[in-house]
């Protein structure tokens, strides 16, 4: 058994290792783009990985309006422009790829979380310009390619995890790839 391996009662793997938090946030990406047959680029990896990091503990995402949030991004201006349509963009890429079953929810479709979070992207790459701008341009073109990662490694967190409590519907937090089977 490999360092920090948490296995199940038949000896296999179960999918969810010990270690750095950047680390294993790599690992499950990179689990995700094996399991739906992609290879992002390596600066798009690296947001993606930075992404759910920081997005780790956003408790109330059940709860946003993520389109009046991205129209109140585009009242505003500069640095603080480009910062929220960011997080709306980051917020969108989690539910389309990682809550898919909150956009169901809501009775919108995955596409419609896409289209926001793409458009945000974009809106930051506009904003932002320079080197930031061209990596928003990017991740604007990879949008559809993350969420198809993030909703591969998904089902390998959901293999190995046990289903959430139905009173965690209301305040929707990232799983830690650390927590361990019991």
């Amino acid at each position: 058994m490999a360092d920090g391996d948490i296995r199940g009662g038949d000896g296999r793997a179960a999918g969810i290792r010990q270690g750095a938090p950047v680390a294993l946030w790599q690992e499950l990406v990179r689990e995700g783009e094996s399991r739906a047959g992609l290879g992002l680029p390596e600066d798009v990896e690296s947001y993606l990985v930075f992404l759910l990091m920081r997005h780790l503990r956003d408790g109330p995402l059940a709860g946003r309006t993520l389109a009046l949030e991205w129209l109140q991004a585009l009242d505003q201006v500069g640095r603080i422009r480009a910062d929220a349509l960011r997080d709306v963009g980051d917020r969108c890429l989690i539910i389309a790829g990682w809550y898919p079953g909150l956009a169901e929810r809501r009775r919108v479709s995955r596409d419609y979380f896409e289209g926001i979070g793409r458009s945000a992207y974009d809106g930051v790459a506009e904003s932002a310009g320079g080197g930031y701008g061209e990596l928003f341009a990017r991740l604007a073109q990879a949008y559809r390619a993350m969420v198809r990662v993030l909703a591969a490694a998904v089902a390998s967190v959901g293999e190995a995890l046990p289903a959430p409590a139905p009173a965690a519907a209301s305040a929707i937090t990232l799983p830690t790839p650390s927590l361990r089977r019991h």
